[in-house]
């Protein structure tokens, strides 16, 4: 073979070394988790301590004298169920579930991408420089700082997905199994799937009534639509019409031109980390880095080098099937996030939404930069390429150090970044040496440390001190009750938290470490 064929397979090698690497090394050092999977795992717990399929149990803020429960619609169930599996079968705690799910995901993403990569017609060495691009960016390491449950699912699904939409050669039972299969898993793995599988479907249908009768395309149309309406159907009759989801809640329609803008720039947004190094442009999600004004500018900019990035795949890329695909996702997630943004529904502006825009152009991006004659195009690329690489390398390496020397660690096994070791042990000593009361956390992952006793999560509160009382009230008085709040809280956060629970009198303070602080009424 020559060096050119032995290259892919390098670079596949070292990519897989490295999630395999990593794997371990969360394994022994399990990571934390953001707030979505959280949720998630207390439907675990809630099913753990013999609760029904899919359903919170948790005190009534009404009375807390009792309990709801809440049949949990907003996310989808995969985010915990695949880690809950791998606890009944090998006996790890939460944390370690979650590093196998987490590498076991990362494996499958990639392998799903090479072959649909290598399927719509790009060279192997194409494909596995595409998959290592994608490796060097920061939301493929973020999973191994924090477990991000239905999007670490949604990778593995993806490449699979696509290499069977471009697969399929003619309707028949095949077709009818996939459509409807793909449409069950993919949901499985995150409900915001939706969308993809639509766009998925119609790349599908025209692909395979392209330049055939009108008579082939309403054949085709039935053979697709049938088993997607059973597949969505199912799966609102059984699920989602149990309760609420981000896509059933609007605030009617509002004009903005972000609401334009960030899904027209949906390439580089998700394909380049331009969002996840931005630590948001919208939805920030660490230290503000441009101000509004900033953002639409930049959103206005990259909007118009997405369209300009797109345009020139569809001109130069020869694979029909790759350039139709293009086409079609990038014009469904513009009507459908459009539509959604305008309509105010509860959807942020996060470029993760639309994560699959940016892993179909790479691709296509390399394969450009392959054809073009000056160097200078490809050395620029090379110095982006190398400082998102360093940007993730910083990332995961202060992100797991972080989380294996100074976050704290119970019972789960996750990595509790919200509370220090002291004041974790103090609360799982409680929990043990009680039955009958009631925890209050202000962080959703450390209420998962409590195995004896009722957990209520209230939201954090801002810096802005942005407070809905009804949101926070809890009503009725149902024995001993222990909130625990950082020492941060002091002021006036931690007396509205306290004036949340109006039946109780008499709170006095005791310090669980020199940064936590427990309350309890007299």
């Amino acid at each position: 073979m020559t060096a050119n064929q032995n290259l892919p397979k390098a670079i596949m090698a070292f990519l897989y070394l490295a999630v395999i690497v990593l794997g371990i090394m969360i394994f022994i050092a399990p990571p934390s988790i953001f707030p979505d999977p959280a949720n998630g795992f207390h439907v675990m717990r809630s099913m753990q301590l013999g609760g029904g399929f899919n359903r919170l149990i948790t005190p009534d803020a009404d009375n807390l004298t009792q309990n709801t429960s809440e049949f949990l619609t907003w996310w989808s169930p995969g985010q915990y169920l695949v880690p809950y599996a791998f606890k009944l079968l090998f006996s790890v705690n939460t944390g370690q579930a979650s590093a196998l799910t987490i590498t076991l995901c990362q494996l499958l993403g990639l392998a799903g991408f090479y072959a649909f990569f290598k399927k719509v017609g790009f060279s192997p060495l194409i494909a596995a420089l595409s998959l290592l691009f994608i490796g060097c960016q920061q939301f493929f390491v973020v999973p191994y700082v924090f477990y991000n449950g239905g999007e670490i699912l949604l990778f593995a699904f993806l490449g699979w997905f696509l290499y069977g939409c471009t697969a399929l050669k003619m309707a028949g039972w095949q077709l009818t199994l996939f459509v409807l299969l793909s449409g069950w898993v993919g949901f499985f793995c995150k409900s915001s799937v939706v969308w993809m599988y639509a766009a998925g479907l119609l790349f599908l249908w025209i692909r395979l009534s392209s330049q055939r009768p009108s008579a082939e395309w309403i054949r085709n149309a039935l053979w697709v639509g049938l088993p997607a309406i059973v597949s969505m159907a199912s799966i609102w009759l059984f699920f989602l019409s149990k309760g609420q989801n981000p896509a059933s809640v609007a605030a009617g329609i509002k004009l903005s031109v972000k609401a334009i803008f960030f899904p027209l720039a949906s390439p580089i947004l998700s394909g380049f980390s331009v969002d996840d190094l931005s630590h948001g442009l919208v939805y920030h999600t660490g230290k503000v880095i441009f101000s509004n004004t900033e953002a639409i500018i930049l959103l206005a900019l990259l909007a118009f080098l997405s369209l300009w990035l797109v345009r020139a795949i569809l001109k130069t890329v020869p694979d029909k099937n790759y350039r139709l695909l293009v086409r079609v996702f990038y014009i469904v997630c513009i009507v459908f996030f459009c539509v959604a943004y305008l309509r105010q529904m509860t959807i942020s502006y996060e470029a993760r939404h639309f994560r699959i825009i940016g892993l179909i152009v790479i691709p296509g991006t390399l394969y450009i930069l392959s054809k073009v004659k000056l160097p200078v195009y490809r050395i620029a690329f090379g110095l982006i390429w190398a400082g998102i690489a360093v940007s993730s390398v910083i990332y995961v390496a202060k992100g797991y150090s972080f989380n294996d020397t100074k976050s704290a660690r119970g019972v789960t096994g996750i990595a509790q970044q919200a509370i220090d070791q002291k004041a974790l042990n103090e609360v799982i000593a409680l929990d043990k040496q009680n039955k009958n009361v009631i925890f209050v956390f202000v962080n959703e992952s450390l209420g998962l440390e409590i195995k004896h006793n009722r957990v209520v999560t209230l939201n954090p509160i801002g810096d802005d001190l942005r407070i809905d009382y009804d949101d926070y009230e809890q009503g009725g008085h149902a024995g001993p009750l222990y909130i625990i709040l950082p020492e941060s809280y002091a002021g006036p956060k931690e007396k509205f938290i306290l004036k949340s629970f109006p039946d109780y009198r008499g709170w006095y303070g005791s310090m669980l470490s020199d940064n936590y602080v427990m309350y309890q009424a007299k």
